[in-house]
């Protein structure tokens, strides 16, 4: 009896021990959610020198399947993703709040590189840098004459919404004073100075320094001393991916935010990026980064300020403040870096 009992006793001690690391091994594995767990990501991004960075995120995303798609405009990444074509999506604060304006259901998860923006005049313009009270002169002076002061950006980017809020504060009415010119490719900003189709254009890097560069235009300011500061890139998503794959939400973010602080800390990294993905040399892609800034976090007030600048220049039909807040979701960035929304641009 004693004998059994030993027997008994030695082999519950012996299942203890073989359970034990199974129990182990159990509560290291990952958990339901984790990031094996994501289904595949593609990321869109447009071709320009402050999104450039975002073509490195699939080797630095970890646990999930991620994809950079390129394109050539902001308009094409959100189209892409209203329909879609991709899950996840560079824009501009802009976009955000045209497509809250037009209904569509998009969530703002992170922010990624601001800056960007510069304007350039035609090379004849008697107006030295900086001198607005020139600019709106010689503005005054053309609408007096009956000629077309003729202004241009890409409708639908930050260049163009930095460039009338900067017009808002010194008093230029982009309605009444300017002619608005539509070119949708920043590419073809610098012929369309060269060729004299427009005195002021404001375009986006690297194709604002390259039109420096070729003196196809001069510098004449950073619009950035409007509602809309230097904010410009965004990464949003729709509703339904966040319900679908929140994992692979949060592993695409956490990808944005090791190259965000890749690039703050390695220009040549950031510059070899720009050229890789643009085709431009070196001289212009050093140029552009001094124009940029990496910056992951969503600025709340600024977004909203940006809403209601864009319902004054009658840019979006009405007043979405309140969905610009409503729709900036913190909750990804808070558990990749660890640090409470109201670090994070709240």
């Amino acid at each position: 009896m004693q004998l059994a009992r030993l027997s008994f006793s030695t082999l519950r001690r012996a299942a203890r021990a073989l359970v034990a690391p199974v129990m182990m091994a159990v509560a290291l594995a990952p958990t339901a959610g984790h990031a094996t767990d994501a289904d595949p990501v593609q990321l869109g991004y447009a071709k320009c020198a402050h999104c450039t960075p975002l073509s490195l995120t699939p080797q630095y995303a970890t646990g999930v399947k991620l994809t950079a798609v390129p394109f050539n405009t902001g308009n094409d990444v959100l189209t892409a993703l209203l329909s879609k074509s991709i899950d996840i999506a560079q824009v501009t604060y802009l976009h955000y709040v045209t497509a809250l304006d037009k209904g569509f259901k998009v969530v703002a998860v992170s922010g990624q590189i601001n800056g960007g923006s510069r304007i350039l005049v035609a090379n004849g313009l008697p107006v030295q840098p900086g001198d607005w009270d020139g600019l709106k002169k010689l503005i005054m002076e053309y609408k007096k004459e009956g000629k077309p002061f003729r202004v241009a950006a890409s409708r639908g980017n930050a260049q163009d919404i930095h460039m009338r809020g900067a017009f808002l504060t010194h008093g230029i009415d982009i309605n009444k004073d300017v002619q608005f010119i539509n070119i949708p490719n920043p590419s073809d900003h610098a012929s369309a100075l060269r060729r004299g189709e427009v005195e002021l254009i404001t375009s986006v890097e690297p194709f604002a320094t390259q039109i420096s560069a070729v003196k196809a235009g001069k510098f004449f300011a950073f619009p950035y001393d409007q509602a809309a500061g230097k904010l410009t890139n965004l990464i949003v998503t729709r509703p339904d991916v966040i319900e679908t794959n929140p994992q692979g939400v949060l592993e695409t973010v956490r990808a944005i935010v090791k190259v965000d602080e890749l690039m703050a800390g390695n220009k040549p990294l950031f510059i070899d990026t720009i050229q890789k993905v643009t085709g431009l040399d070196k001289e212009i892609a050093t140029g552009a980064v001094q124009n940029l800034d990496p910056d992951y976090k969503m600025y709340r007030t600024s977004a909203v300020a940006i809403a209601k600048m864009m319902h004054d220049l009658r840019y979006v039909n009405s007043d979405v403040s309140d969905a610009v807040q409503k729709n900036l979701d913190y909750s990804f960035l808070e558990k990749v870096t660890g640090k409470p929304k109201a670090q994070l641009g709240y």
